[in-house]
C-alpha cells in the first residue's frame, strides 16, 4: 500500500486549468470560507466540453468561467454538467452553467432534490422542529439566537437550479472523451454522493466523498433529527476500499489530486472509529450533544461552525445508539442526555484521541 502522493507540484490560478490527464483538466474556484477553494474539473469531448462540479454562485466564480471560455474552452461548447452532490460551492453555478449552453444537468436523484429544497426554502425563521433539535443538543436560548442569526438557507449563493435534470445512480456508465466512466455513490458526507471512474485508466473524481488532507463533514442535519449517516458513510468507504486499486489517480474536490487512495480510506474509517471510542469514554456520565465538542475538536467552536460540530457529534451519538453502546434519555427540558451502556469502556483508561482542528465546510 503506498502512500500518499501528490505528483502536480503546482496548482492552477483562478481562470487557468492544469492537464492532470489525456482530455481531464483541473481548475480552482475561490470560496469565501476559511477552506478557501474547490476543485472542478473539465473533460474534453471529441465535440465539446463536460464539467465536473461548478463553483459556488458567486459573481467571481462566474467571471472566472467566463475566463475559461474565452481562453482554452474556446471554440467548443460545454455539452453537459455533472454535479458530485447538493453542496452550494458544487452545485452553485449549475444553473448559470445550465442556462448558459443549454446544456443538460447530471446528478443523483438526492442530490438534486436536496439541492432544489435547500435552495429554494425560507430559511428567515427556525421552525417548531428545529429549535427542539438545537434545544435536544444542549445548546441555551441565547446561543440559538446567535445560531439563528446565522441559519440561512443557500439561496444566496446557488443560482436557480435546472427544472430537469438526467438521473445517475449506481453502476452507470459515461462515455466521455472515449473513456467509460462508472457511477459510484457514496452516502453520509451528503445522501447520495456522485463520484466518477475510470477502470481502464484508474482515474477517480471523488468530489467530497475522499480528500487527501481534510476530513469531510458528516453531520445530522435539524430536519433529519435521527439520522445515522455516518453508518452510511463508513458503508461507503469500505465498499469504496473493495473497488479502488490503491494505483488509482484521485482528483478530489479539495487540496489536490493524489495517489494512494486505500492508505486514505484506511485512515478515514480508523479516524471515525477512534472518534466513536472517544465519544463512548466520555459518556461513562451522562452528557449532552454540545459536550462532545470538548472531545472531537481540539479548540473552541464559534457561531459560524457550530451547525456543522453539533451535526457532527450528534453523528456519533446516533451511531453508538444505533449499535447499543450509548442509552438517550429526553429531560423535562428538552435536552438529550446520553450514557455509555457497557462501563468497562472506563478501563481503557485515557487515552490519546486525534481531535479535528474545526469541522470543515465541505
Amino acid at each position: 500500500m503506498r502512500d500518499i502522493q501528490y505528483p502536480f507540484e503546482n496548482t492552477p490560478e483562478v481562470g487557468e486549468w492544469i492537464a492532470v490527464a489525456e482530455g481531464v483538466y483541473w481548475l480552482r474556484m475561490p470560496l469565501p470560507m476559511a477552506l478557501d477553494h474547490i476543485n472542478l474539473y473539465v473533460l474534453e469531448d471529441r465535440d465539446g466540453w463536460w464539467i465536473i462540479d461548478t463553483g459556488m454562485g458567486l459573481d467571481g466564480t462566474q467571471e472566472a468561467w467566463q475566463q475559461l471560455f474565452d481562453g482554452p474552452m474556446q471554440g467548443k461548447p460545454v455539452l453537459g454538467v455533472i454535479v458530485t452532490h447538493m453542496h452550494p460551492d458544487h452545485v452553485g453555478q449549475a444553473g448559470w452553467l445550465c442556462d448558459k449552453w443549454r446544456a443538460p444537468l447530471y446528478m443523483s436523484f438526492g442530490e438534486y432534490y436536496n439541492a432544489r429544497t435547500f435552495s429554494a426554502s425560507d430559511f428567515s425563521s427556525i421552525s417548531w422542529t428545529t429549535h427542539a433539535f438545537y434545544i435536544a443538543a444542549g445548546v441555551s436560548e441565547d446561543y440559538l439566537e446567535r445560531v439563528r442569526a446565522k441559519f440561512k438557507g443557500f439561496g444566496n449563493i446557488v443560482t436557480p437550479m435546472p427544472m430537469a435534470f438526467n438521473r445517475l445512480s449506481e453502476g452507470d456508465v459515461l462515455t466521455i472523451g472515449g473513456r467509460d466512466w462508472r457511477v459510484m455513490i457514496g452516502s453520509g458526507h451528503s445522501p447520495e454522493h456522485v463520484c466518477l471512474y475510470n477502470e481502464r485508466d484508474k482515474l477517480l473524481f471523488s468530489g467530497d466523498q475522499i480528500i487527501p488532507r481534510i476530513t469531510s463533514n458528516i453531520s445530522v442535519m435539524p430536519s433529519e433529527p435521527n439520522a445515522n449517516p455516518l453508518k452510511r458513510w463508513l458503508s461507503s468507504l469500505q465498499r469504496f476500499s473493495r473497488d479502488l486499486p490503491d494505483d488509482t489517480l484521485v482528483f478530489p474536490a479539495h487540496n489536490t489530486p493524489f495517489y494512494g487512495v486505500q492508505t486514505r480510506l484506511n485512515y478515514l474509517q480508523e479516524h471515525h472509529q477512534d472518534h466513536l471510542e472517544a465519544v463512548e469514554e466520555a459518556c461513562i456520565e451522562p452528557k449532552k450533544a454540545i459536550d462532545m465538542l470538548e472531545v472531537l475538536f481540539d479548540r473552541e467552536i464559534g457561531v459560524a461552525q457550530m451547525n456543522l460540530a453539533l451535526g457532527e457529534a450528534i453523528a456519533h451519538l446516533n451511531y453508538l445508539i444505533e449499535i447499543g453502546r450509548l442509552s438517550c434519555s429526553k429531560d423535562d427540558t428538552g435536552v438529550n442526555w446520553y450514557q455509555t451502556l457497557d462501563k468497562s469502556v472506563a478501563k481503557r483508561g485515557n487515552r490519546s484521541h486525534h481531535k479535528d482542528a474545526a469541522p470543515m465546510e465541505v
